[in-house]
């Protein structure tokens, strides 16, 4: 399995609305990406103040590489993520992704 991981930094004006709204998009590409198992996203919760102003994230969970990079490449995925990048603080600057095998 492949956790996708994903540290966000939203511009301080994008409300929790938008916020849910892209969430939502995010989410909705399990119907459409087979081996897209699970998606999780909230506030960072850790006490440590590492976080270097990454605020946000998610985590997307695939059965495997394959389902991994077929979901990049969706086009779904692309609208997603540019609206996503749009509400970061410095666009594609405001996000981390990092995939690890599960």
């Amino acid at each position: 399995m492949i956790r996708h991981i994903v540290l966000l930094r939203f511009r301080p004006e994008v409300t929790a609305a938008e916020k849910a709204s892209l969430y939502a998009e995010l989410e909705s590409l399990r119907e459409l990406v087979p081996g897209f198992l699970d998606m999780s996203h909230g506030a960072n919760a850790s006490p440590e103040g590492l976080h270097q102003g990454y605020t946000e994230g998610f985590t997307m969970d695939f059965a495997d590489a394959a389902a991994r990079d077929a979901y990049l490449v969706h086009p779904a995925h692309k609208a997603a993520g540019g609206r996503l990048v749009a509400a970061l603080d410095g666009g594609r600057d405001g996000l981390i992704v990092f995939d690890i095998v599960v």
